[in-house]
């Protein structure tokens, strides 16, 4: 009877953590120093809503947007935005994708449908690359610092707030 009693227990102290993780937890997206492993920024996201980052494109010297989509608990990229066609940007629609045209001028292919388990950056020495997430831009290079790599992830973390 008292073993028991002590599994009842612990079952009852790990269904309590997992749900006081739940309520003091939130899904974010966090970015870290791909070298160190440092994190450099979290962002509170949530499931279904979008972040991008913009450049300017080191060859054609022209912006791209990449727009990410948080699904199924990880990061799919959705959309790229581009203004100009040169080496280092897509030519060629693949099956599932669509070409669009924005009122700027700009070129929208979408329908990548892809996840991204690894998605990084090396934060530009000539342009920055700006973060766009809840309404806001964050310039990386001023966050992080010129050349580093910088690798995005979704995950809970508990704030102290």
């Amino acid at each position: 009877m008292k073993r028991l009693l002590t599994g009842a227990a612990i079952v009852v102290i790990i269904v309590a953590s997992v749900f006081v993780y739940f309520i003091l937890s939130s899904q974010c997206l966090v970015l870290k120093n791909s070298d160190t492993g440092k994190t450099l920024a979290v962002y509170p996201i949530e499931e279904g809503n979008e972040f991008s980052i913009t450049f300017v494109h080191s060859v054609n010297k022209s912006p791209v947007t990449d727009v990410y989509e948080i699904r199924n608990g990880d990061i799919y990229v959705v959309r790229t935005i581009y203004y100009s066609f040169g080496a280092g940007v897509q030519t060629e629609i693949e099956e599932g994708q669509t070409l669009e045209y924005g009122e700027d001028g700009s070129m929208i292919i979408s329908g990548f449908d892809q996840p991204m388990d690894n998605l990084s950056y090396i934060v530009g020495t000539v342009s920055d690359h700006i973060l766009e997430i809840n309404g806001s831009s964050i310039g990386l290079r001023e966050l992080c610092g010129r050349n580093t790599t910088v690798r995005f992830s979704f995950n809970r973390r508990i704030f102290a707030d």
